[in-house]
Formats: structure tokens, sequence, C-alpha cells
């Protein structure tokens, strides 16, 4: 029987750095069990970037700042103490990743760049070209696996095991070739990801994101907080699923419904296609509902107008 002092259920961004912080206490068995190979997460579908006030593009930023964009992008209904502790450590962490190795863009002074968007008020978003969640897999993983964090790949998780309120362990099944282990455990972690998948025809996350952790975490028992909030990306190509980096926006793209209109200038006359993702989401669904888009029904779209930029 496989034994850990921590387990990590999931190894995208937030279960790799989990098992990378864990590792750091040298007398632990540090385990990571996942239904993907650990760089096929879907972290490695993030294009766009990370916000922290680094103010490297304007002086004027700050974790207050950004504190408040967030608390304000959330319709104030998110944590606000969560969110200030996240926007503080924001910037300690990009410069974590910078040191652990991962390759971020660059101003001509050779700072990390930054660039401008949706729902920020200064260029805050750090980026490594348009691979920024691939480059932060693969860096952790190799970090993992250079701390000596053991890895269980392809092994589904079925059930978190409790006992007396405490977490003992999990049972997973080798995908591979279908033999079920029970694996003891200290200390368990969930670090699943989301489940937008429930949502097929409109959403661009990978084909993983079921839900799987959440859906353990109930039938054992644990509250779960918030699950109507699942954002969905904007911008896509039409029927595919595929995500168009908000990078396309924040470099000056344009959405434009039937009528060659920017009808962002209705919904958020300031911010334009820069405004919070829910926004511009429910801006273009209003406009194809009121007949402003190309299409039917569940099928019908608006433009992102690149044109102007080449």
């Amino acid at each position: 029987m496989l034994s850990y002092d921590v387990l990590i259920v999931g190894a995208g961004g937030g279960g790799l750095m989990a098992a990378l912080e864990a590792s750091k206490a040298k007398d632990l068995k540090i385990g990571v069990v996942t239904k993907v190979y650990p760089t096929r997460s879907h972290t490695g579908a993030a294009q766009g970037g990370i916000n922290a006030a680094l103010a490297n593009v304007d002086p004027s930023d700050n974790p207050e700042v950004h504190t408040f964009d967030t608390v304000k992008g959330s319709d104030y209904l998110g944590d606000q103490d969560a969110i200030e502790y996240m926007c503080t450590q924001a910037p300690k962490i990009i410069y974590e990743l910078e040191h652990l190795g991962v390759p971020f863009s660059r101003l001509p002074d050779g700072r990390i760049a930054q660039r401008p968007f949706g729902g920020a008020g200064f260029p805050r978003t750090c980026y490594a070209a348009d691979k920024t969640g691939h480059v932060i897999l693969h860096t952790l993983y190799e970090q993992c696996l250079k701390n000596d964090v053991e890895f269980l790949n392809e092994w589904f998780v079925k059930e978190l095991l409790v006992d007396n309120g405490e977490a003992k362990g999990v049972v997973a099944i080798d995908i591979r070739n279908g033999e079920v282990h029970v694996i003891k455990a200290k200390a368990v972690i969930f670090a699943t990801g989301g489940y937008a998948r429930v949502y097929w025809v409109r959403n661009t996350n990978a084909i993983g994101s079921t839900g799987d952790g959440m859906a353990i975490c109930y039938r054992a028992g644990i509250p779960l907080k918030d699950m109507e909030f699942v954002q969905f990306h904007p911008t896509g190509l039409r029927s595919t699923g595929i995500l168009v980096t908000e990078g396309a926006r924040g470099e000056g793209g344009y959405l434009i419904n039937n009528k060659g209109e920017r009808f962002m200038e209705r919904y958020a006359p300031s911010k334009m296609e820069l405004a919070p993702r829910d926004l511009v989401s429910r801006a273009m669904e209003t406009e194809i509902i009121e007949g402003r888009g190309w299409g039917e029904g569940m099928m019908a779209y608006v433009h992102l107008d690149l044109r102007h930029l080449g």
C-alpha cells in the first residue's frame, strides 16, 4: 500500500505549487496523483498571464489598487480578506516563479513585462509571450522532480477516505490497467481545478475540467462554496471551443456586432473590450439575443476585429 505524508490530488499550477511548497520540509514524503500527465493539465492552456502589481509599466499601480479592482470585479461578492491577501502576495509569487525559471517576457530594461487585461486599472498582467501557463506548468513540474516529489500519473481518484472527520487518504484507479489502489496520507490537498466542461457548447476549458475533485469532496461531506460562479472566457474560435487569448483585446482588438458597431460602448464605455470577463460575456450574449449577432441559436456569434492591428 502506498503511503505519503502529504498527498496532492491534481497536478496543474495549484497542485504542483502545493507539492513544491510541501517539499521544502525535507523530512516529508510528498505524492501527487493526477488523472493526466502533469504537463497536460489545464494550466497549460492559460495563455494571457497573471496579474501582479509590480508597477513595471505604470509606477502608480500597487497591491491596494489591485485589491480594489478585484473586489469590484467580483461585484463585491468576493471574500475581501482573501482578495487582499492574494493581491498582496502576488508580486512575491511572480518573483518566486521567475527565480524557479519561468521565462517571463521582458521590457527593454530587463524587468518583467506587463500588459493591460480586462478589469485592471493598470497594465498589470505578467506574461511569457502567448504561453504563460505552459511555461509555468513545465517549470513547476521540473522543480517538483528536482525536489523528489513522487507522481502517480494517469491515476483517477474515486474516493476520499475519512475517519472521525480526518482525511486518511484516497482510493484511486490506475487508468492504464484498471487496478484499484488505496493510498494512505496524513494530509490530503485537492487541487483539481474547475468543472466548466458541463457547459459543453460554450466553454474553452480542457476536456478534463469535469469537477471530479469537487464531487469527491461533496460526497465526503465537505462543504463547497460559491459553486455558481463559473467564469466564461469571452472570446474563442467559433464552434471549436478554442480560446482566443484576452491579449488580442489587450493589444487593441474590437468586438463588433453585425451592424459594425463596437457594442461594448453600450455596456462599459470606459473599459470597452477590457471590462471584466463576466460583463463582456453578458454583453456579447445580449447582442446575440437582440439580433445583432451572426448565425442562429447556440452557434450565434459576434466578431473579434484585429484588422487594424496588422
